[in-house]
């Protein structure tokens, strides 16, 4: 895929859920462990929020393989916006890397008791109990399944 297509693609990331965003991220996905990359790009250069959501939500599917899905998480946790925080605590938690723990911390200290919280230390708790469930499944039910496709 020439760099022509690859940037016309990465332009339909924009978090709007369409199907021509769909049919954008699948094209891509073809890519294999550069499409991290590439969103790690996009995520750093997005000043709307949700096209930097929509560069971690494709992430998440590379977070135990790939070290720009990590640092794209790490970026992620320490966003403004709390549905970016959201889904860059999701992406470490399902990474189960333990190595992320301190950027999370800093997440947790720099936010407070701001709103979101309660993901970073769902994604704490998925990462020291080695289940990325539990970052859905805040209880520990064993009821609550996170998928990721």
């Amino acid at each position: 895929m020439d760099a022509t297509r690859v940037d016309e693609l990465l332009e339909k990331l924009d978090g709007s859920g369409s199907q021509a965003e769909s049919s954008a991220a699948a094209e891509l996905r073809q890519l294999g462990l550069e499409f991290p990359r590439l969103l790690l790009r996009k995520f750093q250069s997005a000043k709307a929020w949700r096209e930097r959501a929509s560069c971690v939500t494709y992430a998440l599917k590379y977070a135990r393989e790939s070290e720009d899905a990590i640092a794209l998480g790490r970026q992620a946790v320490k966003d403004k916006s709390r549905p970016v925080r959201y889904h860059g605590s999701m992406l470490l938690a399902c990474s189960l890397r333990k190595d992320v723990l301190p950027d999370l911390d800093s997440a947790l200290r720099a936010l407070g008791a701001g709103q979101g919280e309660d993901d970073i230390r769902a994604a704490i708790d998925a990462i020291e109990n080695q289940n990325h469930n539990y970052f859905v499944d805040r209880k520990h039910t064993g009821k609550m399944f996170l998928n990721i496709e």
